[in-house]
């Protein structure tokens, strides 16, 4: 079904046309819709680029593209006699084929990145080439947002030469002509890109979330994220087998152990069949009868996880990376565990919670938050005590709360005191290169870890004391039911 014109405004018309450029075909006609949504999110911050090249360079990163062909020529267009005949898109066509080489390419594609993550790849990659383009021989002109229809971009196909030729072509075919002179730079900015920042977002299933892109793009440029991002991938992989077990016997091994209301009705109590049919079918119905049971579900009871992150200019540099890269293994550890988590950064105040839902977390905000105030902590734990309590009031429920903070975190011993009524406290406190813990609050606690310097500077040691906290961490914080047993314990 065509197009109808009357639904496409001019300046939407024209962007549409310039895909008579593309060299990347996909099998799926509905990947419109993603470029679509990529090109309008280069639009809105001020970075116009023909639709062409979005597709193009987006489809090499987001999907498993079917072939890059040389396009057959729509038709002369102003601006474009010599694009076709001088050779310029088979040279276009070899630029792609490298392009598509990159090991950001070839890892990309199997991470099936959210659309977001690829708007922001584009951004980065993008931008400085933009800036060149537009010193050199000027801007490209920018367009309207483009409608999401699928309707409307499914069978664009057919009218796309048509499109093409209906407008002044000059800037679309200037810039694709610019990226294969500027090749090398492109491949550089293909390079660049981190892909250990990509790997940990599909970690979390950060697309779950709704990442700000100024957050994602500040990810990509932090050497500081870069540091967490590294730390995190040394000690996630090991907690990544963890997963909640249920606990049911479901085959015959061993004896019974007891009676329950709830089973097979090969393991029905012998004397339930010496009911008359009618009690038997209504005790049925009821839940009434009698099982024997091999292993009864421990029924957990389910807690919060509350992890607070000290974001001060004390926790800069190796202590930032260790608190945040721990903070990140134990939001993995305990997600798939099936425990609900919230993070929160403090330094003079107390920022937003951020939730993990169904193991997705925020993961670019937690990399690159910073702080922009001094110290308060009488203020900040204060509100944490207020804020936890209505938080367990309304859902009636018990909590963990993890502190991650320094060796000079001091906090008054009643605001501890009252904090330790509402939850289980667990610190973790990173000392300075020289000096012991001497706050007169820690004794307070539920359970104390302290890092010391030697373990930091080393980098095995320091992946080690991280994955041992993680696991004391999910160990002691476990109910009472699942919490396994020490062999000396009576």
């Amino acid at each position: 079904m065509p197009v109808p014109q009357a639904q496409l405004r001019s300046d939407v018309a024209r962007q549409l046309g310039a895909l008579a450029l593309a060299s990347v075909r996909a099998e799926n006609p509905m990947l419109l819709v993603r470029v679509a949504s990529w090109s309008n999110a280069l639009g809105r911050v001020g970075l116009p680029v023909p639709l062409s090249v979005v597709h193009d360079l987006g489809l090499l990163i987001a999907t498993d593209h079917q072939e890059i062909a040389v396009r057959e020529d729509p038709g002369i267009a102003p601006g474009d006699a010599t694009f076709w005949s001088a050779g310029w898109a088979a040279g276009y066509v070899d630029l792609l084929h490298e392009l598509a080489e990159t090991e950001l390419a070839q890892k990309a594609r199997t991470w099936k990145l959210d659309d977001q993550v690829v708007a922001v790849l584009l951004l980065r990659i993008l931008s400085p080439l933009v800036d060149r383009y537009r010193e050199q021989k000027g801007g490209v002109p920018a367009g309207a947002p483009i409608p999401l229809d699928p309707g409307l971009l499914q069978d664009l196909g057919p009218q796309v030469p048509q499109l093409f030729r209906s407008f002044e072509r000059g800037h679309d075919v200037g810039f694709v002509r610019f990226l294969v002179e500027a090749r090398l730079q492109l491949l550089t900015l293909f390079e660049r890109i981190d892909l250990d920042t990509l790997k940990i977002l599909g970690l979390f299933g950060s697309e779950a979330v709704g990442i700000d892109a100024l957050d994602l793009l500040n990810v990509l440029e932090s050497p500081e994220a870069n540091d967490i991002v590294n730390f995190s991938l040394e000690i996630i992989p090991s907690v990544l087998e963890t997963k909640r077990a249920t606990g049911v016997q479901t085959f015959a091994v061993d004896g019974y152990a007891g009676l329950m209301r709830s089973g097979h009705l090969d393991q029905l109590l012998l004397s339930e069949l010496a009911y008359p049919d009618e009690i038997f079918e209504q005790r049925y119905l009821e839940n009434e009868l009698f099982y024997y049971a091999r292993e009864r579900e421990q029924s957990e009871e389910r807690r919060l996880h509350y992890i607070v992150i000290d974001a001060s200019a004390s926790m800069r540099g190796v202590r930032q990376v260790f608190a945040r890269g721990l903070a990140l293994t134990l939001i993995k550890k305990l997600s798939l565990r099936g425990e609900e988590v919230c993070v929160r950064f403090f330094d003079s105040r107390l920022y937003d919670v951020v939730r993990v839902r169904g193991g997705a977390v925020n993961v670019p905000y937690l990399l690159c938050f910073k702080s922009e105030r001094g110290r308060n902590y009488r203020r900040v734990f204060q509100q944490l005590a207020l804020d936890l309590q209505r938080t367990l009031r309304a859902q009636r429920r018990k909590a963990v709360l993890y502190i991650l903070t320094h060796a000079e975190c001091h906090v008054p011993i009643d605001v501890v005191h009252r904090l330790a009524k509402q939850a289980f406290l667990y610190g973790v406190f990173i000392l300075p290169s020289s000096g012991e813990l001497e706050l007169d609050w820690a004794d307070a606690l539920g359970r104390v870890q302290v890092v010391d310097r030697t373990t930091l500077d080393v980098r095995s040691k320091r992946a080690q004391r991280a994955l041992e906290i993680v696991d004391d961490a999910v160990r002691v914080s476990a109910p009472p039911a699942a919490r396994p047993r020490p062999a000396d314990e009576p």
